[in-house]
């Protein structure tokens, strides 16, 4: 299939699989949005309860 013939959602996906294939070439490490992309929202909503409540308990022992 020519790139020519793909829509832009099959040419999105083939460099993600590229991507995937060397990630070293696509960046050097992870960061905040694949750490929450590869988590069900709600995972990623419990952590940041936790989080919350984290700093809160700290803000009142430590003021």
């Amino acid at each position: 299939m020519s790139n020519d013939n793909q829509s832009p959602e099959e040419r999105r996906e083939r460099m993600r699989q590229e991507e995937l294939k060397h990630p070293s070439s696509s960046s050097h490490g992870s960061n905040m949005a694949d750490l929450v992309g590869g988590m069900s929202w709600k995972f990623t909503g419990v952590l940041i309860v936790i989080l919350v409540i984290g700093l809160l308990v700290y803000g009142l022992f430590f003021q």
